[in-house]
């Protein structure tokens, strides 16, 4: 319950899925502060979860006015922030993941908005309001590191993200501002029943278990522990680096 006592803390996306699971992480080691998300609904659920030390801030993340309004009203409440986990992106709604024959430019704009652009200006917007020192985790995924069906573009987004944090710690030396990325595997959450239909969402799932070498799918308190670390003085001497929480999808292939 102390590793981030009374640390201001800010989780985009914080209000469903891996960011929730940060932000309860965030919660349980102590930590104060505020989750965003565009749907209103989940967003009250998830601070009635988190208790009264959590608000929720309504903002889309790829809007410049409403991450300036994250970020002001977040201090304007608790002080300045000591960890941000810029964690909101993923699948487009409404927006479907395919090949390089049926993708287009709008479809590419969208991923890349949401997926690149919005993280690089989440940081850039938190800069006034983040304290010297303070710890960024830029979520990554395994999409950066290995190729599957209609993830061309989102892969692509995610590399580049792994990519930010070794150049924004650079820039952000001056201020001893570390930024690291987090890159999950599968994790199960109601992700699945946006790109696949209902049907199929347990042999989706499955197809994930089998080829993950820890033979489960992960849950976002996994996730959420390892954030812990990052945005902790356990990590302190860990700059510009990525950690795959992925139950060694990544690195141990089962082929046999």
């Amino acid at each position: 319950m102390s590793k981030l006592k009374n640390k201001v803390t800010v989780v985009t996306g914080g209000n469903s899925g891996i960011g929730l699971g940060i932000a309860e992480a965030f919660r349980n080691e102590g930590a104060i502060g505020a989750i965003t998300g565009r749907n209103e609904a989940t967003l009250d659920s998830a601070v009635k979860m988190l208790g009264e030390n959590f608000i929720g801030i309504e903002g889309d993340v790829t809007k410049f006015d409403d991450l300036e309004n994250i970020f002001r009203k977040t201090a304007d409440k608790f002080g300045k922030i000591d960890a941000l986990v810029v964690n909101a992106g993923g699948y487009v709604d409404g927006v479907p993941l395919a090949s390089i024959t049926e993708v287009t430019e709008e479809n590419y704009d969208r991923y890349m908005e949401v997926n690149l652009k919005s993280v690089y200006f989440s940081v850039k917007k938190s800069l006034p309001y983040l304290n010297d020192g303070a710890s960024v985790i830029l979520i990554g995924s395994t999409a950066a590191h290995r190729a599957a069906p209609g993830m061309t573009i989102y892969g692509a987004a995610k590399a580049a993200v792994i990519s930010l944090a070794k150049g924004l710690s650079l820039d952000l030396l001056p201020r001893k501002i570390r930024v690291n990325t987090l890159s999950p595997g599968s994790i199960d959450t109601p992700v699945f029943g946006k790109l696949v239909p209902e049907e199929h969402i347990k042999q989706a799932k499955q197809a994930w278990i089998d080829i993950t070498p820890l033979g489960r799918q992960g849950l976002p308190s996994d996730i959420g522990k390892a954030a812990v670390f990052l945005a902790s003085d356990d990590s302190a001497f860990i700059l510009g680096t990525e950690i795959l929480s992925d139950g060694g999808l990544t690195n141990i292939n089962l082929m046999k």
